[in-house]
């Protein structure tokens, strides 16, 4: 009897372990570190821009319309707004995503494979209201 307890406890915990992570969403504290990869060419900082938008505030914007920013090609004329799934779907295949919705080429190179690491950065993203 003690060896089934200890079995499905042991069960649970393992299940906890798995599905926990998926049901919590991204670390902000880890997309920080992710983001690295994003900061040659995009600022966090509200009205800060580089060879990208920056990308305070960017949750629930609608695309291609920073404030200020002005060198738009492949998000020129979007008519979508960003949210988790938009940015999660971007970041795996930014190329394919731009000219699938608007026929335009985007100039975002970067793809963050990893959906622990896509989730992690929108996590870090969402922070910055």
């Amino acid at each position: 009897m003690k060896n089934i307890k200890f079995l499905l406890l042991l069960f649970c915990a393992i299940q906890f372990l798995v599905v926990a992570p998926a049901i919590a969403g991204g670390d902000a504290v880890r997309g920080k570190r992710v983001f690295n990869k994003c900061k040659a060419c995009h600022s966090i900082k509200a009205g800060k821009h580089k060879i990208g938008a920056s990308l305070a505030g960017v949750i629930n914007r609608k695309a291609g319309t920073a404030k200020g920013f002005k060198r738009y090609k492949g998000l020129k004329g979007a008519d979508w707004t960003w949210d988790e799934a938009t940015l999660d779907e971007y970041l795996t295949n930014p190329k394919k995503f731009v000219k699938s919705r608007n026929k335009r080429k985007s100039a975002m190179i970067l793809k963050l494979k990893k959906k622990r690491d896509r989730d992690d950065v929108i996590a870090y993203l969402k922070s910055f209201k």
